[in-house]
């Protein structure tokens, strides 16, 4: 697997917890990139790869905690993910349900704090259900927090904060004067959370795809050309360490 360190970014709002060179992450964010490369490779239908992807989901969970990880975040459905063909949709909605119902007792067996971020109530019924059944079974978890990125886009988080904030503003319970970085966060999706010092994206790729937009701003971005279906505890701690290789100065210096 190649490494690759993207351009420099240049910083924007936040928070982010001062770190030198060599310090260790405290939140992973990850693109999970190319399942339907993995399996066109093989000459397998789609969903073969999103089910492989789901096992690459589970070392990378059980990798985490062992490298010194307290948030994990998994990019694991886009808002522009209900564009892809009704049939793959399907499927990927069916395997959401099957995690769901399949892996949550043991991640709250082995101390894990499940929570959710995205437009959850695009979703039926049954599944946000589980959702919030999920969440409530491991609110007292504490060993690793694993945020699913469901229905997720940056841009519609922001417009439904900025609308949140409209109502407050016409309702003469905010100030305009009032609003800056702080007030914003505190009604992101990820409130509460440390911005994520890491994002990783599998496949080769180098965007961020609407993802985290405003938590990543200042987050070292490393690239792989693995495709997500491979990626294991090897993987990830390799992109731990060239995090580790980083000077991040935030623009101080």
């Amino acid at each position: 697997m190649s490494l690759r360190a993207a351009p420099k970014i240049t910083p924007g709002h936040g928070t982010p917890r001062a770190a030198a060179a060599g310090a260790m992450p405290r939140h992973v964010a990850i693109i999970m990139d190319g399942n339907g490369r993995w399996a066109k490779a093989r000459h397998l239908p789609r969903i073969m790869g999103h089910r492989k992807g789901v096992e690459a989901v589970r070392r990378t969970i059980e990798a985490a905690p062992d490298l010194g990880i307290e948030v994990l975040t998994l990019y694991a459905f886009s808002s522009e993910n209900w564009r892809r063909p009704a049939d793959e949709v399907s499927d990927l909605m069916g395997l959401l349900r099957l995690y769901l119902q399949t892996e949550i007792a043991e991640l709250h067996a082995n101390g894990v704090r499940m929570r959710f971020i995205g437009d959850t109530t695009a979703f039926s019924t049954d599944v946000i259900a589980m959702l919030e059944k999920a969440a409530a079974l491991t609110a007292g978890n504490t060993r690793l927090t694993l945020v699913l990125a469901l229905n997720y886009g940056a841009h519609d988080e922001l417009v439904r904060v900025t609308r949140a904030m409209a109502v407050e503003v016409a309702a003469g319970t905010l100030a305009p004067s009032a609003i800056d970085a702080t007030e914003i966060e505190a009604r992101l999706d990820t409130a509460g959370l440390p911005p994520p010092d890491l994002v990783i994206r599998t496949s080769g790729e180098q965007r961020l795809s609407n993802f985290l937009m405003w938590q990543a701003a200042y987050a070292e971005l490393v690239f792989t050309d693995e495709l997500w279906p491979d990626f294991d505890k090897a993987s990830l701690a390799r992109a731990v360490a060239a995090f580790g290789q980083r000077d991040r100065r935030y623009g101080g210096r």
